[in-house]
């Protein structure tokens, strides 16, 4: 399964419906999360074309006093309840990629509308906590100077290093992100 924005896209415009130009402001800025994701306007305008199509988004026609008509993009019912899904997700994937960007994705969205972020962390922790147990068992039965109890080890440290940053981030989210736009609701 390959990284997508569009949980993220669904999440800002649970916020407040918004135009292309705007959510690429937010994933071009380092603030927001720019840090995050590297989205240019082809892909995202690529990928609203495509959540239109599935129905979890819908495009409407509004002027703009500094040029062409925009469009403004809205949640459907069906987009929300595949936002509130992606935010409530069980049991998250615990490859870096993964915790890299796709956690603090959905710590940045779960903070822009208001909603805690406990439980999410908790997740994410445990997921990672199981993963480094089961590569710890894995390099156990492995010689200790194979390139495969190596890898492993590798695979084990950052696993680690994802834990403590975890740990922080359990810390520090609430002074990380901009509070809640007015006007969301979920």
């Amino acid at each position: 399964m390959t990284l997508s924005p569009d949980h993220v896209i669904l999440g800002l415009l649970a916020s407040q419906p918004q135009h292309g130009y705007q959510m690429l402001e937010c994933f071009c800025d380092p603030h927001c999360l720019g840090r995050v994701w590297r989205l240019n306007a082809s892909q995202l305008y690529n990928t609203l074309k495509r959540l239109e199509r599935d129905g979890l988004i819908s495009g409407q026609s509004a002027p703009s006093e500094s040029g062409p008509p925009r469009t403004i993009y809205h949640l459907t019912e069906a987009g929300r309840d595949q936002l509130l899904l992606w935010l409530n997700e069980p049991s998250p994937l615990a490859s870096i990629r993964r915790v890299r960007v796709e956690f603090p994705s959905r710590l940045f969205v779960a903070r822009l509308l208001g909603m805690p972020t406990d439980a999410l962390i908790e997740r994410q922790r445990i997921a990672c906590r199981r993963e480094r147990e089961r590569l710890q068992a894995e390099r156990a039965q492995l010689i200790e100077e194979s390139m495969a109890a190596l890898a492993l080890s590798f695979a084990i440290e950052q696993l680690e290093a994802a834990l403590r940053w975890i740990d922080d981030c359990e810390q520090r989210v609430a002074t990380l992100f901009v509070l809640p736009r007015e006007g969301h609701s979920l």
